[in-house]
């Protein structure tokens, strides 16, 4: 009875010892993600961002905010935890080790007749004959007896002494800690501690493995349906013009869905009527382009809809029912987007290269969504490649003021930006009539924008030249430089209802072939993490190329140093095509931003590979090799090929784009049919 009442006194400790396993630590990742999240909280701080609400913290906003299951449920488990702790601690007070020198109220070593006159003065206060109460006949026999037999028995007391207790060496004993009647199996309660085993040691694992396996059966890691990634892998064509990623940006499953009320049927068409013009309408056969229009599926057109609502800043007349249907497509189309650029940049042709067209589209249609820009002000003029939408995300601009300041002969955002600062605000105040708090607002905007250089690199690792099949590396520093002196910050986005990070896509690219060889995705919030991962790759790349202690202690003390000047470190390897020349060009987008993008020329010499085996020759004469590498001169943003001068121009003819492809696989055949041949040229020498 004693070892299953200590047993079910553990139970507690037990439940408190199971409850702080996983609690703790995820107690801590949700308190590091709340920090970073703060700290990334950086914003722009001019009056339509102040206006939008997003950054207000109100108390509401901050309970609501709170209040969601996952925290709630983190808050009830430790108020249930610091529950148990306080009743272990009391607990333990009550379970008090058995000392009889302490209970006699003596000092160890005291005689015998101090020991007999404390005895009869505790007897007085506690003998049942004294006093009739019941705890203190309890008290008396079990705690006062006890201890005076312990102290004066000298068997009892040569016990004590050796072993702690009256009665001698106590028994090992193990038991389980559980409550009292769930150990009655003979009684009632066996049925109770069978449910119990099958609950927690079947029934619970089982569930949580079914809720994981079918969601991990439907989501991908980034919390995007397999069903979407699917979709947008079939539905990804090469010559995707940017115009059209829209329609295979609609077809993702998450919007699919989205509700579709017969109450909505009139404000979707009053908003049809309104952003018309900016659909992919045929203004010849309207009227069969708007019938074929509303054919496709309800979801996608209302998505649509939606996303046109956000582009032309026509929000506002939407039904309180579409207006959480808007919030739920802007909520979910950073991470689509996302995942439509990977699809854009995966590997499909044989060279192992993914497509240039559609990744540049699908940046754009980022940036636009983001800046409430539409899509048609993409055009290009002919002074600015991008038309007037970097003006479009100016606090204040409109196509009214744009027109204004042309007429000064300031067509293009460049020229705006490099003017001096009287200058500006004399141009937006006294041509474009705007205010001296308007002015202010822009300036705060521009101030923000960040201004991109790339320094990129492609060699071969412990060789002069690049030969064709080998694995090049290619190492590239990105860096950001803003006026107002900051590195990373939210950017200026007041009509995107959530908090809308900055993220830059470098996209290593041929523009004549469409090929994209290179890509990867770099943020500049996170500066721990740049200079954790910069720090291992420059380690890892110095001793791999046999460099000593001190050169890579060197190393990684720089690259650290550039971390926190503002660069961030982008390295990856590819191999090598066949022979030849390739003119390639480094474009850094962000995909926040219209109008900060970066492009870099990098030409790049692949000589052939020689039968010796010799490395930097031309042919067997011993001809020295070129360098594998030139690096060009950074061009603006402006300075774009002429294929993506007109990115929302009118689509090239099917034909056109037949032809290419069919070139393209005629080339990629010869050039596999001159790398397989040289490769059985060389075994033969070997």
């Amino acid at each position: 009875m004693a070892a299953s009442e200590e047993n079910s006194a553990l139970f507690p400790i037990f439940i408190l010892t199971i409850m702080a396993i996983p609690l703790v630590p995820y107690t801590m990742v949700k308190l590091s993600r709340a920090v970073s999240k703060k700290q990334r909280t950086i914003h722009c701080q001019c009056l339509e961002c102040d206006r939008s609400g997003k950054y207000k913290r109100s108390l509401f906003k901050k309970i609501s905010n709170f209040s969601t299951w996952s925290n709630l449920t983190l808050v009830l488990l430790w108020v249930v935890m610091i529950f148990l702790i306080y009743y272990t601690k009391n607990m333990s007070r009550e379970t008090q080790v058995f000392d009889p020198f302490s209970i006699l109220g003596l000092e160890p070593g005291v005689s015998d007749s101090e020991i007999k006159k404390a005895y009869r003065r505790l007897s007085i206060q506690y003998h049942p004959d004294k006093n009739p109460d019941p705890e203190a006949n309890k008290y008396f026999v079990e705690s006062i007896s006890k201890a005076y037999q312990a102290l004066t028995d000298p068997v009892s007391r040569e016990n004590f002494e050796k072993y702690g207790h009256p009665d001698g060496r106590q028994g090992f004993q193990m038991g389980i800690a559980l409550p009292k009647f769930l150990l009655d199996i003979d009684g009632a309660s066996g049925g109770i501690l069978l449910l119990w085993i099958v609950g927690v040691c079947i029934l619970l694992p089982l569930i949580i493995a079914v809720i994981y396996l079918s969601r991990s059966s439907k989501y991908t890691g980034n919390y995007v349906m397999h069903q979407t990634l699917s979709a947008y892998y079939y539905l990804m064509k090469p010559s995707l013009a940017p115009s059209k990623v829209m329609d295979v940006f609609t077809k993702a499953a998450e919007y699919m869905e989205i509700p579709v009320r017969r109450t909505d049927d009139e404000p979707l068409q009053k908003l049809f009527m309104s952003v018309r013009s900016e659909l992919n309408l045929d203004p010849k056969n309207m009227k069969q382009e708007q019938a074929k229009f509303w054919k496709q599926h309800p979801a996608i057109v209302k998505t649509e809809l939606l996303i046109q609502a956000q582009l032309t800043r026509e929000s506002g007349v939407l039904s309180p029912a579409l207006q959480g249907d808007f919030r739920r497509v802007l909520e979910l189309a950073p991470r689509l987007l996302e995942e439509l650029l990977k699809m854009a940049v995966l590997p499909r042709t044989s060279q192992g290269h993914g497509w240039l067209r559609p990744a540049v589209g699908v940046v754009e249609l980022s940036q636009c969504i983001v800046q409430a820009v539409p899509l048609s002000a993409r055009k290009s003029s002919g002074v600015s490649s991008e038309g007037i939408s970097p003006f479009l995300q100016l606090p204040h601009f409109s196509d009214a003021v744009v027109k204004k300041i042309a007429r000064k002969k300031v067509k293009s955002f460049q020229e705006l930006q490099e003017m001096r600062l009287e200058d500006r605000s004399e141009l937006l105040t006294q041509v474009a009539g705007l205010s001296a708090t308007d002015v202010e607002d822009i300036e705060k905007v521009l101030e923000m924008m960040p201004s991109l250089t790339v320094d990129i690199t492609c060699e071969t690792e412990g060789e002069e030249g690049i030969q064709e099949g080998d694995i090049v590396t290619l190492q590239a520093w990105v860096t950001l430089k803003r006026p107002n002196g900051l590195i990373g910050a939210l950017p200026h986005s007041p009509y995107f209802p959530f908090h809308k990070e900055e993220n830059y896509w470098v996209l290593l690219a041929d523009s004549v072939s469409n090929n994209v060889w290179f890509s990867q995705k770099v943020s500049f919030l996170d500066e721990g993490g740049a200079i954790t991962a910069a720090s291992k790759t420059i380690s890892d790349a110095m001793e791999g190329s046999g460099a000593g202690v001190k050169e890579t202690s060197d190393a990684v003390r720089e690259a650290v140093e550039k971390v926190k000047g503002g660069s961030r470190l982008v390295m990856g390897k590819l191999q090598a095509p066949s022979e030849g020349t390739y003119n390639l060009t480094c474009y850094c987008m962000c995909d926040s931003w219209i109008g900060c993008d970066k492009k870099t020329s990098l030409k790049v010499k692949v000589l052939k590979r020689t039968r010796a085996g010799t490395r930097g020759m031309v042919s067997d004469e011993g001809a020295i090799a070129e360098e594998g590498m030139e690096e060009e001169d950074e061009i603006e943003e402006e300075d774009y090929d002429d294929d993506y001068e007109s990115e929302y121009s009118e689509d090239e003819d099917d034909k056109k784009d037949v032809v290419e492809k069919k070139g393209s696989k005629k080339a990629n055949g010869t050039v596999k049919k001159k790398e397989s041949s040289s490769e059985e040229s060389g075994s033969e020498e070997e």
